[in-house]
């Protein structure tokens, strides 16, 4: 017997028949003699309706009133699963984030855990129930209800975890578990059957959607083996541990992400002097504007080429703020590109493993696939390319390592 924390997110419970499917995976899960925990989102397309519902009555709400309004929609689900458990003869009781006493602080729309009231659950589970606990949301230490942002749900099933030392946290979605890449610019990408924490947290950050990043570092802390399934669909899903065992001396790569929301902004000819990166980036940051990727040429008599890549979101916004600093520089121009792309590959192998990027390196040459900028990382190669050759990089790469075997 295990306890295992399930979360099924908002295409999962789109429907009340989807929920009723839920309902029967639940039970199966009992029937082979688990104790289980049940986290879900509010039904497919439910979270955007209340927003709208909102702005109709304000234009400007207030973000405790926003929390209060939002988390209603997994209040729904919980008791629609609750119900649908007590329908099929299974025990079951619903918990709102306040009820659980799930504490976060007062940082509304974006709260964090801080402590989690497990007495209620465990009592429930041992006298048999399955307990349903509403995802994304919270309480703060003044009573008033917080919500977690984006993931919230993911967040809320693996702190459970944690803080019931479960000996699983099972996320399940519309995907069957963690590919190569993305099967749909790589029909070949194979599904994982384990990967460590260090590199999914890589492949989500590099723009893997199969799990949020806040989730994963949570898992990550405090140990909790994450396991990504589909609700459609029987099957193993890709297991997500610390333990690394054999892998290291195995696969060199396990996946290739990438990330089709990158812009490239370059300012030209500046001085070359003490201070010149902060002058360029101080006031990048002063604009909320986040960077990832930089590189510094050396130029010559006295002057760099300094350029760096933001998200496409913040790409017209950056520009307008080198634009400033060039003219306070005395820089010789800015140079912007929105139509690059970030391809990464992803893999703990690479710590014992020399010879990986020239190979990267070798593999886009043979495709004429000309790198913009490069970056690493002790298991990460990242690749700043033409977004023309997106699709041909990930295949050609995926091939030239051999992702699609075994």
């Amino acid at each position: 017997m295990a306890l295992i924390v399930q979360k099924y997110g908002g295409t999962s419970v789109g429907t009340v028949e989807r929920i009723g499917n839920v309902a029967d995976k639940v039970i199966k899960m009992r029937e082979q003699g688990h104790d289980i925990v049940v986290t879900v989102s509010a039904m497919s397309g439910e979270t955007n309706r209340l927003i709208e519902l909102a702005k109709t009555a304000s234009e400007r709400p207030s973000a405790r009133e926003m929390d209060v309004i939002v988390s209603t929609g997994e209040q729904v689900t919980i008791a629609l699963l609750a119900m649908a458990l007590e329908a099929r003869g299974q025990a079951a009781r619903s918990y709102t984030g306040w009820q659980v006493r799930m504490l976060t602080d007062s940082a509304h729309q974006k709260a964090r855990i801080e402590q989690i009231d497990s007495e209620a659950i465990t009592n429930d589970l041992q006298q048999g129930r399955v307990v349903v606990v509403a995802g994304f949301q919270g309480v703060d230490s003044d009573n008033n209800i917080t919500t977690l942002g984006r993931g919230g749900s993911d967040t809320t099933a693996v702190a459970l975890a944690a803080a019931l030392k479960a000996d699983e946290c099972q996320i399940y979605t519309d995907v069957d578990g963690v590919y190569t890449t993305d099967p749909r610019v790589e029909p070949d990408a194979r599904r994982l059957d384990k990967i460590t924490f260090e590199e999914m947290l890589e492949m989500a950050s590099l723009g893997s959607k199969v799990l949020q990043i806040r989730a994963v570092e949570f898992a990550g802390k405090y140990d909790v083996p994450l396991r990504v399934l589909s609700t459609f669909e029987d099957g193993p899903g890709t297991l997500i541990s610390l333990d690394e065992d054999d892998t290291m001396e195995q696969a060199l790569i396990s996946g290739i992400a990438f990330n089709r929301d990158e812009a490239q902004v370059t300012i030209k000819g500046v001085p070359d002097h003490p201070g010149v990166a902060a002058n360029i980036l101080g006031p990048i940051s002063d604009a909320n504007i986040e960077v990832d990727m930089i590189v510094q040429n050396m130029g010559g008599k006295g002057l760099t080429d300094f350029t760096f890549t933001v998200h496409r979101n913040d790409y017209e916004r950056a520009v307008d703020v080198l634009e400033t600093v060039q003219a306070e520089l005395g820089a010789k121009s800015v140079v912007a590109d929105a139509k690059i792309v970030k391809v990464s590959l992803v893999g703990v192998g690479m710590r014992s493993h020399a010879g990986i990027a020239s190979r990267m390196f070798k593999i886009l040459a043979d495709e004429s696939v000309n790198i913009r900028m490069i970056s690493t990382s002790e298991i990460k190669i990242s690749v700043v390319i033409d977004e023309k050759y997106l699709e041909l990089a990930v295949r050609a790469l995926h091939a030239g390592f051999g992702l699609e075997q075994e």
